[in-house]
């Protein structure tokens, strides 16, 4: 019955994600039309390809990967998957706003839309559409490197996205330095397999290069110690009796019950 309501409820939030961007299609039709009566005309062309999943194991930082070596080349160009919103909404600059973690850990975060333009799009839309209202943050990294948060997947389990994937990486840090505060999309192997999930580091967190390290969007502005102390605090579950863990569930089972940005 769980998984069927899961389903049910992933379902729910493509097609509510899906109707809200079918409205702003429809808007951005009509100012177009606007636009060549009076003499200006634009042209976007978007791809579209397969829908992919996003999946816990293979999902974040840290996940499966090698220890840290030199950065690679960055990719040059993206290949992405499904309608990914277009990177001209995070009109070259900051928005600002909020995610407010079970009803009570307001935090207030920025989004750079000038050195992460695609991701700040993508989660500009994201929290517009009401996609992350509701969902879990199912992964805490308690280890002395590696301090982060991570939310966004439509089961709340580290499963389920919006029907896309995208890339390239954007804004990352050539020493896989993430200070604490730091907003950056969670991702599998592929460079271009980000979509809805993104991780919060509360402490300094360094992470692996050898895949090309992961998109920093923003930061949080305020807040960080009432995350720290009322979910990372409480820790990870253990994995099984008598063994313990730094990554996995938080012991603080934690929903984002509001997001805003403007």
């Amino acid at each position: 019955m769980a998984a069927r309501n899961d389903d049910r409820e992933t379902r729910r939030r493509r097609r509510l994600y899906e109707a809200r961007k079918s409205i702003h299609a429809g808007q951005t039709a009509r100012r177009r039309r606007d636009d060549v009566r009076a003499g200006i005309v634009a042209v976007v062309v978007i791809t579209l390809a397969v829908v992919s999943q996003v999946v816990y194991t293979s999902s974040g930082p840290g996940a499966e990967q090698p220890a840290s070596t030199a950065a690679p080349t960055p990719t040059p160009s993206a290949t992405s998957t499904g309608e990914v919103p277009s990177s001209d909404i995070a009109e070259d600059r900051v928005w600002t706003g909020s995610i407010v973690l079970n009803d009570d850990v307001p935090l207030e975060i920025s989004l750079d839309g000038t050195k992460a333009p695609q991701a700040t799009s993508v989660l500009v839309d994201l929290i517009r559409s009401g996609f992350y209202d509701g969902t879990a943050c199912h992964r805490l990294s308690d280890a002395p490197s590696a301090e982060f948060l991570q939310c966004g997947s439509a089961n709340g389990d580290g499963t389920g996205d919006a029907g896309f994937t995208f890339g390239p990486l954007e804004n990352v840090p050539s020493d896989g330095t993430y200070p604490a505060g730091t907003i950056a999309m969670a991702r599998g192997d592929d460079p271009n397999s980000q979509s809805t999930q993104f991780f919060i580091t509360y402490g300094e967190t360094t992470l692996d290069t050898s895949t090309g390290g992961y998109t920093v969007v923003g930061s949080v502005t305020a807040g960080l110690d009432g995350l720290t102390s009322s979910i990372a605090d409480g820790g990870v579950e253990p994995p099984a009796e008598g063994q313990e863990s730094t990554d996995g569930p938080p012991v603080v089972e934690t929903t984002i019950t509001a997001a805003t940005i403007e």
